[in-house]
């Protein structure tokens, strides 16, 4: 009975013997901000469309972020591409997998596999084999239980479990950084789509004004007035701002196209227009730290599962190099039977232990675990690139956003000196003070300060859209940065 008491104790300690490395998180960049030159807290404001400011805030996006635009129609295109995108079912499904993939690895090492076994037999010994002079028929029945279980002394089992388990949880981060791209996929093409329907539609007037023009120099021509070299010019611009229709209209087609299949559609099907009229830009764009983002980001935590992965595996390897003791047992009935007469039910049992002891197996042994080694160093060096990936990211989308804001303030600023300049052209014209050919060279300018003002709205409700998704996370309390002064912010 003593030595029962000190076996005990002596087995629980082995057992917890986990050879190989410990996984521990790797360490968050020391950076403080995204940018080298800060950015500033506010965007530009102006007096387009979308020309509020924007203001940079500490915190991180809200899930459904893209409800932010206030657009229904936006919502519902979301709604649609997450509910019906065949991408993320082939990542749903594969999630599963390796989830039932680790509860069999678990059931397997864990658990003890126990295992019953049934046999019936009919027999015949020759009377050359009998020893009796004469041959004889028998039958027999076996029943038996088997049992083994090995020990996970030096915790291999235990770190390929774990090894496992860390696999589930990078498919479970794929699948959310795959949501989170196909929403920003969605709101892209829709603004996109919504974009090009209005430079087509813009570029088409110019082209009407254009030929207008281009219909009062012939007639002048002809009456002398003007030369040749001044219709051919306005030939050329006519032709100009028609070659440049195909090209629109192919990439409003393209759009129209990469929208449908993001919905889960075939191209055939028609996606719900969405204007830019419909669409109103975020105020407040909520940032985190640097620090904070690599707990923000799905791809990021995917990344640092996979280092998790490559850990436990150096760990499995390490445990291949000691022993293994398998514990073993059966436990039966057996009967025979000889034409009606039966012998009875005979108990079977047996227990065992083996150890199995590497002793050479060629090197292979210590070379897995350098390979193993190997990989746990590659996946951190993997890590490390998608880290730095997110930062260039949100950094280029913060610079972005406010060259965005600039780009739409000069542009709505053309926008209203070309519509001064018509509204006087016009008034001229009515008192007769100038020709209807300057009105028409009105017009165009204005038109065309029209079409830029639109692709620079369309540019920052998209760069918007990138922004989300390169902090996207979940939802916490925003402070502004006014009333935070180590927010990101305050230096980018």
């Amino acid at each position: 009975m003593p030595r029962r008491f000190l076996v005990v104790p002596l087995v629980a300690m082995i057992a917890g013997c986990a050879v190989g490395p410990d996984f521990k998180s790797p360490d968050a960049p020391a950076a403080q901000r995204y940018n080298q030159v800060p950015v500033a807290a506010q965007t530009a404001s102006s007096k387009g469309l979308v020309g509020d400011a924007q203001q940079i805030v500490a915190g991180q996006v809200q899930d459904d972020w893209w409800a932010l635009f206030g657009s229904d129609k936006l919502n519902a295109l979301v709604a649609e591409g997450l509910a019906h995108s065949p991408n993320l079912d082939q990542l749903k499904a594969t999630l599963r997998q390796a989830q039932e993939n680790y509860n069999a690895q678990y059931g397997s090492t864990v658990f003890p596999q126990v295992d019953g076994s049934l046999s019936a037999s009919r027999n015949r010994i020759s009377a050359a084999t009998s020893g009796t002079g004469g041959s004889y028929i028998y039958n027999l029945y076996n029943a038996s239980v088997n049992v083994s279980y090995t020990l996970d002394i030096f915790s291999g089992n235990r770190r390929e479990l774990e090894s496992a388990e860390a696999q589930v949880d990078s498919q479970r981060y794929q699948l959310e950084a795959a949501r989170l791209t196909l929403a920003a996929n969605v709101v892209t093409a829709a603004i996109t789509e919504a974009s090009l329907r209005k430079q087509v539609e813009v570029t088409k007037g110019l082209v009407d004004l254009q030929q207008s023009q281009l219909d009062i120099l012939q007639k002048q021509f002809k009456l002398g007035a003007v030369s040749q070299a001044d219709v051919s010019t306005q030939q050329t611009q006519v032709a100009t701002i028609k070659a440049s229709l195909p090209d629109l209209n192919k990439s409003l087609n393209q759009a129209r196209t990469q929208l449908a299949v993001l919905l889960g559609r075939t191209p055939d099907n028609g996606t719900p227009a969405l204007a830019l009229e419909d669409l109103h830009l975020p105020t407040n764009l909520p940032v985190s730290l640097p620090s904070e983002l690599v707990r923000a980001r799905p791809d990021i935590q995917a990344s640092e599962a996979l280092v998790h992965a490559a850990t436990a595996q150096v760990g499995v390897a390490t445990a291949n190099l000691y022993p293994k003791i398998t514990l073993t047992g059966s436990a039966g009935l057996a009967s025979q039977s000889f034409k009606t007469v039966s012998f009875g039910n005979d108990g079977l049992w047996s227990i065992g232990a083996g150890l199995a002891q590497p002793l050479f197996h060629g090197g292979a042994l210590r070379a897995q675990k350098r390979a193993a080694e190997a990989g746990l160093d590659s996946a951190l060096a993997q890590y490390r690139q998608v880290v730095l990936n997110a930062f260039k990211n949100v950094s280029d989308s913060l610079q972005a956003l406010d060259q965005d804001a600039l780009a739409l303030q000069a542009r709505v600023d053309a926008a209203d000196a070309a519509k001064r300049s018509l509204d006087f052209t016009q008034a001229r014209f009515k008192l007769g003070g100038t020709s209807f050919a300057a009105l028409l060279i009105s017009q165009l300018q204005y038109q065309q300060t029209q079409l830029n003002m639109w692709t620079a709205s369309a540019a920052r409700l998209t760069d918007t859209a990138a922004l989300f998704q390169s902090v996207g996370g979940p939802v916490r309390a925003e402070t502004t940065v006014a009333n935070n002064a180590s927010a990101p912010a305050s230096g980018g």
